[in-house]
């Protein structure tokens, strides 16, 4: 069992950083590929990044590409999500995942486990 927590959320202005960071619990960590997904209001959950147990492959939603990061540190059992150049579009509730190794990493059904999200809010 995993269980996740996310924290680094908060108010930035457009254009402005922000690095998530999610603190994994239990000793599977690092056989789990992880994501981030989010959620802005009146909207579905949409998948953001994902990043494979080894870190060798990532995957990132078009919107985010070349503004977003996400990586891993394995023995601190902590993902990230570094967030450069951020826009109004962004802001919504991010929230950290972990699926089995073997699982596709851009599908939501495939995550086994969740955080309780972070509020990210970007002002234009």
């Amino acid at each position: 069992q995993v269980q996740l927590v996310e924290s680094g959320g908060g108010l930035v202005q457009a254009g402005g950083s922000l690095r998530l960071s999610c603190a994994a619990s239990g000793r599977t960590f690092s056989s789990y590929g992880m994501g981030w997904f989010r959620q802005a209001p009146g909207k579905e959950r949409e998948f953001v990044a994902a990043i494979s147990w080894d870190a060798v492959s990532t995957g990132y939603i078009d919107s985010v590409k070349g503004r977003f990061a996400i990586s891993r540190d394995n023995v601190k059992k902590t993902v990230y999500l570094q967030m450069n150049n951020l826009k109004p579009e962004d802001t919504a509730v991010y929230y950290c995942a972990a699926r089995p190794s073997w699982a596709a990493m851009n599908l939501e059904k495939n995550y086994e486990y969740w955080g309780q999200g972070t509020q990210v809010t970007v002002s234009s």
